[in-house]
């Protein structure tokens, strides 16, 4: 979706899952203000993922993000959006001890942010807490294959739902969609089984590494615009190396500064103003 053909309006959950099957969802990642002004234009969802604590804050996993950092950012990217529908990612450890403490978290969430919807990582075992949360006036959008919360349960980042593993990665998306939620992430699961799932179930899949039938598509925007590092999945494409062109322009400022050629003398004041 262009910029000129983004919605006019913010859609709502219901809106999105109302796109079953129709034109592709398009969703980014944002975590600050002058990002989600961009991601504003152009996507239906912006989605301020717990990636942050990697991307931005150089963590190692997405383990060691917390409540207070998801708030920060939320509320940054909440500043920055007029159109699109805000998601906030729920971090590990704020949900998955019993429904009521997912309430809290995601309420606190909300509140916080004035986010829309909020995410949760997990299949059948969190459709009990998805159902809770719905019921209680809370939008959803779940997300199951790859769930890097998981990550040393699961082994690494590997590609989920390969051979036998296929059934359980699309009985995990039913039972979301079944429990209420709005949408599912698909995350690194092969481009055949996201096929099956989303003949499958009745809300939309918002793929990431599963291939081009879903019915939209999520990115970390700092990856698809070439800003973090050499980090380069197989499922991102990069649409631009604005790291390298980051990294140009600084070199080039530090060689001004040394070289005494910046600041010139149309960038100082004079004395006094001209009338």
């Amino acid at each position: 979706m262009s910029a000129s053909t983004a919605p006019a309006r913010r859609p709502m959950p219901a809106d999105i899952r109302a796109r079953k099957g129709g034109t592709k969802i398009v969703c980014l990642t944002a975590y600050t203000t002058p990002m989600a002004r961009l991601v504003d234009a152009a996507c239906d969802v912006a989605l301020v993922g717990d990636s942050l604590g990697m991307v931005l804050h150089g963590l190692p996993s997405t383990l060691g993000v917390t409540m207070e950092m998801m708030i920060l950012h939320g509320q940054a990217v909440a500043r920055g959006l007029d159109r699109a529908l805000m998601v906030v990612d729920m971090p590990f450890g704020s949900y998955e001890e019993s429904p009521a403490q997912a309430l809290r978290s995601a309420a606190r969430l909300m509140a916080g942010t004035g986010a829309q919807a909020v995410k949760l990582e997990g299949g059948q075992h969190m459709a009990e807490t998805v159902a809770f949360l719905v019921a209680r006036g809370i939008p959803v959008m779940g997300h199951v294959g790859l769930t890097p919360q998981a990550v040393n349960a699961l082994g690494g980042y590997k590609v989920q739902g390969r051979g036998a593993d296929a059934e359980r990665v699309l009985a995990d998306a039913a039972a979301l969609a079944d429990a209420g939620a709005f949408a599912v992430v698909l995350e690194k699961v092969p481009s055949a089984l996201a096929a099956r799932i989303t003949a499958a179930v009745p809300v939309p899949t918002i793929g990431i590494g599963a291939g081009p039938d879903c019915d939209g598509q999520v990115l970390v925007v700092d990856d698809m615009l070439g800003l973090f590092g050499d980090f380069r999945p197989k499922f991102v494409k990069r649409y631009a190396d604005l790291g390298g062109v980051a990294g140009a322009a600084i070199a080039a400022y530090a060689a001004e500064v040394r070289e005494g050629r910046f600041p010139a003398p149309e960038h100082g004041f004079a004395d006094e103003a001209k009338a």
